[in-house]
């Protein structure tokens, strides 16, 4: 038990692939090995397939035209009429894309070609690579059997299967982010692929052409109406503010309103008074600084024009002159000092009487001034009363103004329009046009046969891959003897190969081909048996976990083998199935069931003569209590009578998962060899069934591969496994009969 706990811990970090698998070169190049036919089918499948395509499939030529959505011409269209719009997004630029794709265009080129009187044009292709069309044409004709009564007559059948074959061949693509798109057209027939992809794009630069022409039409007859509607608008609306201004008094005098006018010039008026008042109050607030002060030396605008100050302030000034100087001679109590001081008073009384007389002046204008300012103020009042009826009228006048101006504005807007549409209709533009003709085409476009077969390696390969992962993934199985080690933490004592049990008599196999690596692998077991268990008699069980594993040749080879050196007693356990007399041929009317249920002895149940005896089965009823017989008592007895007499006693028991008879007498047997047959039981089965046997698996000796297909086991052992080195055993190991 611990062993497989050991073992299960260790699987993690190797095997098996439930865990998951780790990936390096060895691994890659076992998967290689193994998987290689599969992987080689597959992608011969894929080539052949494709082989299959290019060999049935119908040649298809493709032509392009390239068309412009000329910019400058679409600008030009806008100066003429503003019906037209330029294509300045990606939106506008996939609508036309989708106009070309249309069932209209789609028509006007089969009507152009008369495509529906086309028998060639209509003939249906027969390819392998159309059949799925074909049929889904089938599917649909099905569900829909009343489309020929919808279409009419046959004529407009053809018309329509010409359409649904233009179609289907056409695409339209646009050039980088550019304004040009590419239409193509695809057809068997070269000069059907030439002469439709042309038609296509006559038949679209007619079509924006007819529309254009069209919508100025309908614009001009329409624009026609409502012009006469708003010229009839727009008098009225005239005629409602003339009377407006006739019956309010609103009439203007040089473009204003008179009493607006009169109010503009009160207020200019009063602004000048105002100034007045303020330029006399001014003066008259400076003369009278002046007198209070009672300088006479300071002067006022008026003072330099007046002649009597001029004239005594020239006197008082010589005076003042002449005093300083008689001052500094004479001292200034000289007489004449004292004199001059006297007239400088004088004449000073007299400056500042004249100053004063000014003042008066100064005083009388301020008054005038602001007379004139009052007066103003009560007409500016007046007026604006005036003004303020005036203006509520003239607020409705202006409505009445807008809405008229409105009314000519638009009535001239849609006379210019309607002036565009018939110049539109004069001279019909469209914003389209060919750059690149279509050429035929000298070389099939479809199939392009190198992508295909470059495609086809490419998926195929991926697939083979695939495959050989799948396949991989699915291994589960026992291979190679590192997997028993690791997976079940037991010995492994080598492996019965597949093709050496074809040769011969299989129950004699050992003994036929002593130097076999059969007969090794036999001589390992017997060395495990005689390590592990140091008894004289030594009881070993074989088993497996599911039948047809090969534990019953397995047992009887070992068994021979045994009884080359010692004696030795095979006994047929597998009550339920028994095979080992089927297998050696043997007849009699006794056997272990007798001995356990009839108390009949061992010397007369077994068979054999020499070393080797063999207990077989006799009955061929089935039986239900099995595991009861086995662990009995008499089994017991027989086990102790067989001890005394031979050294090796194998045991070939039932297979450990469908019946519980081997865990039932695990505790009478001293050993176990567990058979496991290559690609057999998955390892997740064996694992779990071992494990559940529990006695078992502490006392199995190891295990044996029965059924290893030589050819193939290499490619799943790893570098340095015994099993790389198989074709180097020739030295020792023989598939030559014994002489």
């Amino acid at each position: 038990m611990n062993r497989l706990l050991l073992a299960r811990a260790q699987d993690a970090a190797q095997e098996p692939p439930e865990a998951g698998l780790s990936i390096d070169i060895a691994t890659v190049l076992g998967i290689l090995r193994r998987q290689w036919q599969a992987g080689l089918a597959t992608l011969a499948t894929a080539c052949l397939l494709a082989i299959a395509y290019l060999l049935t499939a119908m040649p298809l030529y493709t032509s392009s035209v390239g068309v412009l959505i000329d910019r400058s011409t679409s600008d030009m269209t806008e100066r003429l009429s503003s019906l037209g719009a330029a294509i300045d997004d990606e939106a506008s630029v996939l609508s036309q894309i989708e106009l070309i794709k249309s069932e209209a265009i789609g028509l006007a080129a089969v009507d152009r070609l008369q495509l529906g009187q086309d028998a060639e044009f209509l003939a249906p292709a027969r390819s392998l690579s159309s059949l799925p069309r074909r049929l889904l044409g089938g599917i649909r004709s099905l569900f829909s059997p009343s489309r020929e009564a919808e279409d009419g007559d046959a004529t407009e059948r053809d018309r329509r299967r010409a359409l649904a074959i233009v179609q289907d061949g056409l695409s339209v693509e646009r050039v980088g982010r550019s304004y040009v798109l590419t239409i193509s057209f695809e057809s068997p027939s070269p000069e059907h692929a030439r002469a439709v992809a042309t038609a296509l794009a006559e038949a679209y630069l007619t079509d924006k052409l007819e529309a254009r022409f069209s919508a100025a039409r309908r614009a001009g007859d329409w624009l026609a109406e409502r012009i006469e509607d708003l010229r009839r608008q727009s008098v009225t609306s005239d005629l409602a503010v003339q009377r407006f201004k006739a019956d309010n008094g609103l009439l203007p005098a040089n473009n204003r309103l008179m009493s607006d006018q009169e109010v503009g010039d009160l207020n200019a008026a009063l602004t000048a008074a105002h100034a007045d008042t303020a330029r006399a109050k001014a003066r008259l607030d400076q003369i009278d600084a002046i007198l209070a002060s009672g300088s006479g030396e300071a002067i006022v605008a008026d003072a330099l024009d007046n002649a009597v100050i001029t004239a005594f302030r020239a006197r008082y000034l010589e005076a003042s002159k002449r005093e300083a100087d008689i001052s500094a001679r004479l001292g200034p109590d000289h007489a004449q000092a004292v004199r001059l001081r006297r007239d400088m008073q004088e004449f000073r009384r007299v400056m500042t009487a004249e100053l004063a007389r000014i003042a008066e002046g100064y005083r009388s204008d301020l008054n005038v001034a602001r007379s004139r300012e009052a007066n103003l103020t009560e007409s500016l009042a007046r007026a604006t009363q005036v003004s303020a009826l005036a203006a509520e009228k003239q607020a409705e006048l202006r409505a009445l103004e807008r809405s008229a101006e409105n009314d000519r504005a638009l009535h001239e807007t849609f006379l210019r329009r309607y002036q565009d549409a018939l110049q539109g209709q004069s001279f019909p533009l469209t914003d389209a046009r060919i750059i690149t003709q279509a050429r035929m085409p000298e070389n099939p476009s479809s199939p392009r046969k190198g992508l295909v077969l470059a495609l086809t390696v490419l998926i195929g390969g991926v697939a083979a891959c695939g495959v050989a992962l799948l396949r991989e993934y699915r291994e589960r199985f026992f291979r190679t003897g590192t997997q028993i080690r690791s997976v079940l933490g037991i010995e492994y004592l080598g492996a019965i190969p597949l093709t050496e049990g074809a040769t011969g008599n299989l129950a004699r196999h050992a003994m036929d081909f002593p130097l076999s690596a059969f007969t090794e692998t036999l001589r390992g077991c017997k060395l495990a048996i005689d390590i592990r268990i140091r008894k004289p008699a030594k009881i070993i069980g074989i088993v497996s976990t599911l039948p047809g594993e090969g534990k019953s040749t397995l047992a009887v080879n070992l068994a021979q083998v045994l009884a080359a050196s010692h004696p030795t007693l095979l006994i047929d356990a597998d009550l339920r199935n028994p095979g080992i007399g089927r297998m050696l041929g043997l007849h009699t009317q006794h056997g272990l069931l007798e001995a356990l249920t009839d108390g009949v002895p061992l010397s007369e149940a077994r068979l054999g003569d020499g070393a080797l005896h063999v207990l077989p089965v006799a009955a061929r009823r089935p039986i239900s209590h099995s595991a009861e017989l086995l662990t009995s008592a008499a089994m017991t007895r027989l086990l102790q009578e067989a001890g005394r007499d031979y050294d090796y006693i194998v045991l070939d028991l039932p297979p450990l998962a469908p019946v519980v008879d081997a865990r039932a007498m695990a505790s009478a047997i001293d050993g176990f060899i567990l058979a496991i047959e290559w690609g057999g039981p998955s390892r997740s089965m064996v694992r779990e069934t071992l494990a559940a046997a529990g006695t078992i698996e502490d006392r199995c000796l190891g295990a044996v591969l029965t059924k290893v297909d030589r050819q193939h086991v290499k490619t799943y052992a790893s570098a340095g496994a015994s099993e790389a080195y198989g074709d180097r055993y020739g030295a020792y190991l023989s598939d030559t009969p014994a002489s």
